[in-house]
């Protein structure tokens, strides 16, 4: 309630609607810068990860990587866009393997090979030992969804690099 322009806690009721107006319109903005962080912090994590995983890889097949992760909002190992492991997925199962081979080191292994076809090997192989696990293991609700994000992440990554 306000009597001629003055509101009830003794300031002008047009300047507290400025404000407030004005603080609506800076959250949104900050909102947004927010947000277009944390999709560009998103795409480092993809890139970073398909290094790990492909230092020799063309970049046709690192495009490929980038589409399907951003169509998907998952990745092949399983990192977030903070950097941390939602699960262990098949792709860093073959990373491992490599690693303990001989075939790579802690910082890289080529699991993806050098060329479009290594790709498809290596994914559909994947997706091949995600589809059919070797033992059954129980596993968390959160875990069965990021296992779901990552056969989505397998089909449509295999289904552009079959289109190079």
């Amino acid at each position: 309630m306000s009597i001629s322009g003055i509101g009830t806690a003794g300031y002008p009721t047009t300047g507290y609607e400025m404000r407030k107006a004005e603080k609506a319109v800076a959250q949104k903005q900050f909102s947004q810068v927010i947000s277009e962080k944390a999709i560009a912090k998103k795409d480092d994590v993809d890139e970073k990860v398909f290094e790990q995983i492909a230092p020799n890889a063309p970049e046709k097949v690192k495009n490929a990587w980038i589409e399907a992760a951003k169509e998907t909002g998952a990745n092949g190992l399983g990192i977030q866009g903070n950097g941390m492991l939602s699960h262990i997925s098949q792709m860093m199962v073959q990373r491992l393997n490599v690693m303990f081979k001989g075939e790579g080191n802690a910082d890289s292994s080529d699991i993806l090979g050098s060329t479009t076809e290594s790709a498809i090997l290596a994914t559909k192989q994947a997706l091949y030992n995600l589809e059919h696990p070797m033992a059954y293991t129980p596993k968390s609700i959160a875990v069965q969804q990021a296992c779901i994000k990552e056969r989505e992440f397998y089909a449509a990554f295999l289904q552009r690099l079959e289109n190079l």
